[in-house]
C-alpha cells in the first residue's frame, strides 16, 4: 500500500527521530522520514549550520527515491522551519504541505516590533559567539531567551548540543523573504509574543493558526500532535477527491 511522504524538521536542539516523540505513531499511515539538520550528528563534531545545506536536505527527502512518486508534507520545528520554508519557495510542487511549530521565521517579520526586539536583545550575543566558549554562549543564549540558568553540559552528547547551538546562524539572517504559496499551518505554545507575532504574520498571507500547550514544543503535547494528524489528514483527503 502506498503512504504519502511526511518529513520531520527538528529545530535547534534534539534531532532525527528523538525531536518528535509524539509523532512517531504516524508512520503507521505515512512514509515518516525525521531529518538530521546539517551539521547534527550523534558522533561527529558540529560544524557551522547552513540555511542552504538544510533546504538541500529536505528538498533530498521529498525526491522520487523509489517509492514511485515525489513530494511529500513538512512538518518543521522552530529554526527547522527555515530550511522547510525556503524548500517550499523553491520546489512548490514537492510540499503538498506546511506544517510549522513555533516557526523561527524572523527574516519574514524584521520590522515587527517583537521580531525587533529580539534581534535587539540577541544580535550581540550572536556577534560574539566565536570569540565565546561553548558552555559560555549557551549559559547566556538560554538567560537570554529563557531567564532561566541551563544544565550544565557533562556528557559527551551534552557538550556536542551546547558547541552545536553556539554554531547556529541567526535566524534573521535566513534568506526567506517570500512565503510559499502552499497550505500551510502553524503551531504555536501561545507563551511567547514573538512566535505569536511570526504566526500573526504567516496567518495574513493564509496560514491556519492553531494554538496548543507546552511552550515551545507544543508538538508534544496531544492537542498539538492532534492539530499536526488533522491538518496533514485533511490535505491528503482533499488531495485524494481532486485526483478521483
Amino acid at each position: 500500500m502506498f503512504k504519502q511522504r511526511v518529513v520531520f524538521v527538528h529545530g535547534a536542539g534534539s534531532f532525527g527521530a528523538a525531536a518528535w516523540p509524539r509523532q512517531h505513531g504516524m508512520a503507521l499511515a505515512y512514509d515518516a522520514l525525521f531529518l538530521r539538520r546539517h551539521g547534527f550528528d550523534p558522533v561527529a563534531e558540529p560544524v557551522e549550520s547552513s540555511f542552504a545545506e538544510d533546504a538541500a536536505i529536505v528538498l533530498r527527502s521529498l525526491a522520487d527515491d523509489g517509492r514511485g512518486a515525489a513530494g511529500g508534507h513538512v512538518v518543521a520545528h522552530s529554526q527547522g522551519a527555515i530550511s522547510a520554508m525556503m524548500a517550499a519557495v523553491e520546489r512548490p510542487d514537492l510540499v503538498f504541505s506546511l506544517t510549522l511549530v513555533e516557526p523561527a521565521c524572523l527574516s519574514l517579520t524584521a520590522e515587527l516590533p517583537a521580531t525587533a526586539a529580539h534581534r535587539t536583545l540577541m544580535q550581540p550575543l550572536f556577534d560574539v559567539r566565536h570569540q565565546l566558549g561553548d558552555e559560555d554562549f549557551q549559559r547566556e543564549f538560554v538567560r537570554r531567551v529563557f531567564s532561566a540558568g541551563p544544565h550544565q553540559p557533562s556528557t559527551p552528547e551534552e557538550k556536542r548540543s551546547a558547541r552545536r547551538l553556539r554554531l547556529q546562524s541567526p535566524p534573521w539572517e535566513a534568506p526567506l523573504h517570500i512565503v510559499p504559496g502552499v497550505p500551510t499551518l502553524v503551531l504555536t505554545g501561545g507563551w511567547e509574543p514573538l512566535y505569536e507575532e511570526i504566526a500573526g504574520y504567516l496567518r495574513e498571507t493564509g496560514a491556519l493558526h492553531r494554538i496548543a500547550a507546552g511552550g515551545h514544543r507544543p508538538q508534544d503535547s496531544a492537542e498539538g500532535d492532534r492539530a499536526i494528524r488533522s491538518f496533514i489528514g485533511e490535505v491528503s483527503r482533499g488531495q485524494a477527491s481532486r485526483a478521483s
